[in-house]
């Protein structure tokens, strides 16, 4: 990187206009701040998510005007027997509340169930859905205020829109946690890398404030990219870990530097040349991979996408600009309040000094430690073989949302209010869509796998009908899934022939989103592999190291999704992690892990392969090369890599399951990379390689150029 690069212009601005570089920082963060505040971030709606058949049922039944009115159900329920007139007065009561409710249309009758040991009161509301979502916190309080004044009683509502209220409730709480627990965890690891106070909390504070800035510029992009519910998650998971990283980097390289007798200028300045052109390429790395996301067609993932994209911008920005600032301007005072002990134990460490004793028997053997640790990933890859993954469900939410459990109450309760399937049939000659309707229910009923619901008519609008069959069963389960195949391949062919119709519901929707993950997982992986492998052959002039890269991202990929079958498939891991095993992985963690990894595994990757890169240059033997490469950048990766593990983990602590299992297999996957593949298999190879590892790289023009540009800079 010579000293007119874009990054070194850019860093030696910084450095010579500190207050200028800071004061704009600032602006920039205060400005996006400024824009989340006044621009109201827009929501997916229903219909973003539609895909396969039952997107065409949906979209049968919302151009017909057949849709169902939103509705809220109060459940009644006791400990011991349910007392009947108590359980009467307390729903006469709820019934009176909820009349006075301006969202509230109707108000039903109440309904026992058949074991008298519930009783539930519908409630239809005006409006859409999103309507239901804005008015639903009314009928909530409303009917908390009934359950204060019934204790010997358990009051509760349920319904789509108070249960995505809590799920949106329990997602916000568990992301106040994150941050609580995230931010002192990574900064007293940076006082272990750093050993002194300033230098700890700048890369947290620059992370932090990346992370605020990208919430910001995502709100006005919201309005193409909508937020599926996850944005904030994965914002601060990814913001905290690759800012952090970034400035890191950044930082060792100029104390690096500055121990060797450079100027703070010049320090910064060949920080910039190194490091900064590594922090460009690991971000752009992160950001082609995320871009991948936009290939599965997908309205969360491109929301993921998008704001993922701006806090990895953000993050570079930050690194490139106010961080040389901030540099120059503290000087060797960067390395000031020392934490004693830990000042004392980084200098007796020095760089690289625990990867330097678990790096000399890898050169000194590398095709045996090559096997080894083949023979470890296999070993770890294996179960992925037998990954299961389906939709998410009320079993793989909390148990501990309210809404969540009394759902769960109510189907065990009421059979007929269990998982649901819409069948939509548009007639275009023959038999009326009603008549192949009531011939298709009465079959199913029939087959003992699904029930009618009583008091629920087939509705019908010009040559458009709809009918609602249920299974007891909960929509995640074989059972529902059988019942949906039942429709879908035998029921509604024989029962409507000539007609257009689909079959749609709770199930339906999530085996088709399941599926169009699936077919679209082909795409994806040829996209981010392809683009990585360009970058990685274009920034090292190397198709050699282009495709070791490639193959160790996929080793790593390969353990970390057989690290998830091996946890979230079995119940050993339940008490550890305090989750209920589904016996799957959330359908959508094995797409979106793919592409986060490629991303995170890179930001390293490139460093550590720049600084063995900086040795052969000097002339070094590929062996010296690869042991000065890995000692001097060890310090650096670790770091790095205990920041990712430990922002990761928390997320696995977390009570959404697709948090606890996204957590995991980034921290597994971050763990296994940046020590078995990094510290074993990235050397071993290089080491057989040789100087075929740059091939056709001309190393000895890359060396004139290099010790020229050297010349350059010590003028």
């Amino acid at each position: 990187m010579s000293r007119g690069s874009a990054t070194v212009r850019l860093a030696r601005w910084s450095a010579t206009h500190p207050w200028r570089a800071i004061g704009l920082w600032l602006l920039l963060v205060v400005v996006a701040v400024g824009m989340s505040a006044v621009i109201p971030k827009q929501a997916s709606k229903e219909k973003d998510t539609w895909t396969g058949q039952s997107g065409v049922a949906s979209q049968l039944i919302e151009q017909a005007n057949l849709g169902d009115r939103p509705s809220e159900t109060v459940l009644v329920t006791s400990e011991k027997v349910l007392d009947r007139p108590a359980a009467t007065a307390a729903l006469n009561q709820v019934s009176r509340k909820m009349r006075t409710i301006g969202a509230v249309d109707t108000v039903g009758q109440p309904v026992w169930s058949e074991n008298g040991k519930a009783v539930l009161l519908p409630i239809n509301l005006k409006g859409t859905a999103d309507d239901a979502s804005d008015n639903v916190e009314k009928l909530v309080a409303a009917t908390a205020e009934v359950q204060r004044d019934h204790p010997d009683l358990k009051i509760a509502e349920t319904g789509n829109a108070s249960l995505n209220k809590g799920i949106f409730k329990r997602v916000g709480e568990d992301l106040a946690s994150a941050e609580k627990l995230s931010l002192p965890i990574t900064f007293a690891l940076m006082l272990l890398a750093f050993g002194a106070l300033i230098a700890a909390g700048i890369p947290v504070l620059l992370a932090f404030s990346a992370v605020g800035a990208a919430l910001g510029f995502y709100a006005p992009l919201s309005y193409l990219f909508p937020d599926g519910g996850s944005v904030a998650n994965v914002v601060l998971l990814i913001g905290m870990a690759v800012g952090v990283d970034y400035s890191l980097f950044y930082l060792k390289r100029e104390r690096e530097e500055r121990q060797r007798g450079r100027t703070t200028l010049d320090a910064v300045e060949i920080a910039a040349a190194t490091s900064g052109h590594s922090v460009v390429v690991s971000g752009m790395a992160v950001i082609v991979s995320m871009a991948g996301l936009y290939v599965a067609q997908d309205a969360t993932f491109s929301s993921m996408a998008t704001a993922t994209i701006v806090v990895v911008a953000v993050a570079v920005l930050g690194s490139l600009t106010v961080l040389p600032a901030l540099l120059a301007k503290l000087g060797h005072r960067v390395d000031r309040p020392r934490v004693p002990l830990l000042w004392r134990l980084n200098r007796r460490i020095g760089p690289g000094g625990i990867s330097r004793r678990i790096l000399a028997p890898v050169l000194r053997f590398p095709k045996v430690a090559l096997v080894i640790a083949a023979i470890g990933i296999v070993a770890l890859a294996v179960p992925a073989l037998d990954l299961k993954t389906a939709p998410g469900g009320l079993n793989t939410l909390p148990q501990s949302i309210p809404e969540v459990a009394t759902m769960q109450a109510l189907q065990e309760n009421f059979p007929s209010r269990g998982t649901s399937y819409t069948v939509v049939a548009k007639a275009s000659s023959g038999p009326s869509a009603v008549a192949g309707l009531t011939k298709l229910e009465n079959a199913a009923v029939k087959t003992g796998q699904l029930v009618a619901v009583p008091g629920e008519k087939i509705r019908q609008s010009g040559n458009t009908a709809v009918l609602t069959l249920v299974s007891p069963h909960d929509d995640s389960s074989p059972e529902a899934e059988n019942a949906l195949t039942l429709l879908r391949t035998e029921l509604a062919p024989k029962s409507l022939p000539g007609a257009t119709w689909a079959v749609g519901g709770e199930t339906a929707s999530g085996v088709d989103y399941g599926q169009h993950q699936r077919d679209k997982l082909p795409y994806v992986i040829a996209f981010v592999l392809g683009l990585t492998l360009v970058m990685m052959a274009f920034t090292f002039r190397s198709l050699a190291i282009a495709v070791v890269t490639t193959l160790l991202n996929l080793a790593s990929v390969a353990a970390c999704f057989g690290v998830l079958s091996l946890v979230f498939q079995h119940t050993w891991a339940e008490g550890l992690l305090d989750f209920t095993s589904p016996g799957y992985v959330v359908s959508w963690i094995p797409l979106f892990l793919f592409v986060i990894l490629v991303g995170l595994s890179m930001d390293y990757h490139v460093f550590v392969l720049g600084r063995i890169r900086e040795g052969v240059v000097d002339g070094l033997s590929a062996k010296e090369a690869v042991r000065k490469g890995i000692t001097e950048s060890a310090g650096v990766v670790t770091s790095a890599a205990a920041v990712m593990v430990s922002v990761f983990a928390v997320f696995a602590t977390l009570g959404m399951i697709e948090m606890k299992q996204m957590g995991v297999g980034l921290a597994v996957a971050v763990l296994i990379d940046a020590t078995l593949v990094r510290i074993v298999m990235l050397p071993s190879i290089m080491v057989l390689l040789g100087r075929k590892a740059w091939w056709p790289n001309k190393l000895h023009a890359v060396q004139a150029k290099h010790s020229a540009d050297r010349e350059l800079i010590s003028v």
